[in-house]
C-alpha cells in the first residue's frame, strides 16, 4: 500500500496486523480522491477511525492544509505514527482517543471528514449522529463514509447522501449537510 499521488507519491504505508483494521484499497482511494480532488486544496480534514491513516495522508499529499487522525486501537496507533513519520507531510496531527467522543465534543470544524469505522460494529450510524450533534462539518463540507456493501446504510437527519459508489465489497457514501 502506497500514497497514490501528490507530494508524497509512492511513499509506503504500513497496515496494522489482524482484521480489526482494514485499510482502504488503493483502487478505492484512487476513485475517491478523483471525486473530491477539487475540494482538497487548503482543506481541513478529519480522518476518524484512522487506522493506518491512508485517507488523511493521501489528502495531505494532494494539498489538504491539515489532517487530524483519530484512532483508539493501540496497534493501529503505532502503525499510524509510523506512517505519519514516514510520509513527512506538514499538517498531520494524531489524536489517541475515541472518535465518537471527539465528534461530539470537539470545537473545530472540518471541510472533509472521513468515516471508516470497523465493519459490522454499528459505529457508522453513531458516528454520523455524533458528527451532526457536534457540528464539526463546515456548512459546505463533505463526509465520506466507508462501509461494507452488505451493511445497511442509514443516513442521519440533516445529512444527505449526494453520491454512492461501490467497489467490490466496499461502499462509499458522500454526504453533505442539508
Amino acid at each position: 500500500m502506497r500514497i497514490i499521488a501528490g507530494s508524497a507519491r509512492g511513499r509506503r504505508l504500513f497496515a496494522p496486523p489482524g482484521l480489526h483494521t482494514r485499510p482502504t484499497a488503493d483502487r478505492v482511494r484512487e476513485a475517491l480522491f478523483s471525486v473530491i480532488l477539487p475540494r482538497l486544496a487548503g482543506a481541513k480534514v478529519l480522518d476518524a477511525f484512522a487506522g493506518s491513516g491512508a485517507l488523511g495522508l493521501e489528502a495531505l499529499s494532494r494539498g489538504a492544509q491539515t489532517a487530524i487522525f483519530i484512532e483508539l486501537n493501540a496497534a493501529a496507533l503505532k502503525i499510524l505514527r509510523r506512517n505519519v513519520e514516514n510520509c513527512r507531510l506538514p499538517g498531520a496531527e494524531i489524536v489517541s482517543g475515541d472518535a465518537l467522543r471527539y465528534l461530539r465534543h470537539n470545537k473545530e470544524s472540518y471541510d472533509i471528514i472521513f468515516l471508516d469505522p470497523p465493519y459490522g460494529t454499528g459505529l457508522l450510524p453513531r458516528a454520523l449522529t455524533a458528527l451532526k450533534e457536534g457540528g464539526v462539518l463546515v456548512a459546505d463540507g463533505l463526509i465520506i463514509a466507508e462501509t461494507a456493501t452488505k451493511e445497511e446504510f442509514c443516513s442521519t437527519k440533516g445529512l444527505a447522501v449526494v453520491k454512492k459508489s461501490v467497489y467490490g465489497n466496499t461502499a462509499l457514501y458522500y454526504l453533505e449537510g442539508e
